[in-house]
């Protein structure tokens, strides 16, 4: 198997059904973004929750890939980042659910928990800050300017975020 992003156990048990080439992705999932905020699906979506990522993941990516907003049935790695294990995803991802978000520093730590999680095989990154950014308006009224946020510094951030979100924090 040939893929520079994830690697699975068995190369038949692949199941990341690309419905679109990978450079019209992007394209489609911007734009469903954009209609996320605009035609306010969001106040429909719960803030916070699994369920509520879900729905923002089948949004996004409903065009471009058939397991969209489905949970990941294998487990994956990024480069050296293991994400967690499929048979602990069920219940972790109650548990981060769970995660109180009654100011920035746990909002954030709920973000970070759920980045570990990783739930779909791909698009967590733009579907999780979607989401982070729902929390933040609900709870604390504001929101990240991601145009503001070098990408670099922002994925290394995540990338060290397992041990110590505090670099995240400042981003």
């Amino acid at each position: 198997m040939t893929n520079s992003e994830y690697n699975w156990k068995n190369e038949s048990d692949k199941i990341l059904k690309r419905l679109v080439p990978q450079d019209e992705e992007e394209f489609l999932s911007k734009r469903r973004a954009r209609e996320l905020f605009d035609n306010g699906i969001l106040k429909n979506i719960q803030v916070g929750t699994f369920e509520g990522l879900k729905e923002i993941h089948r949004y996004l990516f409903q065009e471009c890939y058939g397991s969209a907003g489905e949970v990941r049935k294998h487990d994956i790695r990024k480069g050296d980042t293991m994400f967690c294990r499929v048979m602990y995803l069920e219940d972790n991802l109650k548990t981060v659910s769970k995660m109180p978000e009654n100011n920035f520093e746990e909002i954030v730590e709920k973000y970070v928990e759920m980045n570990i999680m990783h739930p779909f095989y791909e698009g967590n990154g733009r579907a999780t800050r979607i989401w982070l950014d729902q929390m933040l308006i609900k709870r604390l009224g504001m929101c990240v300017n991601w145009q503001k946020i070098n990408r670099n510094d922002y994925l290394s951030a995540m990338k060290r975020s397992v041990v110590n979100d505090l670099e995240l924090k400042f981003l």
